[in-house]
């Protein structure tokens, strides 16, 4: 269980690596008015965005392969589990909406400024922050 657990842990910091770099290209991409240079930006935003989410599919394979499979975080006195389930469904809400984000800035659809996307990048720092708290406090 310790590899699974491991695995896990890997990926979640490799899937978030990814959620905390992506809203910066975004901040750029809102910023930028010169063709080549959104195009480059565009190129790695998509790259990233794919392999991003590349990531969080074992993520969330091994997360629920301990929950599922060993239990973990189930029966009476869980609560912190329910509440950092509660935060990955949010966490996979803002990897969405980054792809949305993304297909507006292709589509040149984008009217959001780059201090809004500025704000939007501490989005997944504070969800971070919250499923660590679950998972080492475990408050309830």
């Amino acid at each position: 269980m310790l590899w699974i657990k491991a695995l896990h842990v890997v990926f979640v910091i490799s899937w978030f690596a990814g959620l905390f770099y992506l809203p910066r290209i975004f901040v750029n991409l809102a910023m930028e008015n010169e063709t080549v240079t959104t195009e480059r930006l565009l190129l790695m935003a998509r790259k990233l965005y794919r392999f991003t989410t590349m990531l969080a599919v074992p993520a969330i394979i091994f997360g629920l392969w301990m929950y599922l499979g060993y239990g973990i975080g189930k029966g009476p006195g869980n609560g912190w589990m329910h509440a950092k389930l509660g935060l990955v469904v949010l966490v996979l809400g803002y990897h969405h909406a980054c792809g949305s984000l993304l297909k507006k800035f292709e589509q040149g659809r984008n009217k959001r400024s780059h201090t809004w996307f500025r704000w939007f990048n501490e989005v997944p720092v504070l969800l971070l922050l919250g499923i660590v708290i679950m998972v080492v406090v475990k408050p309830f």
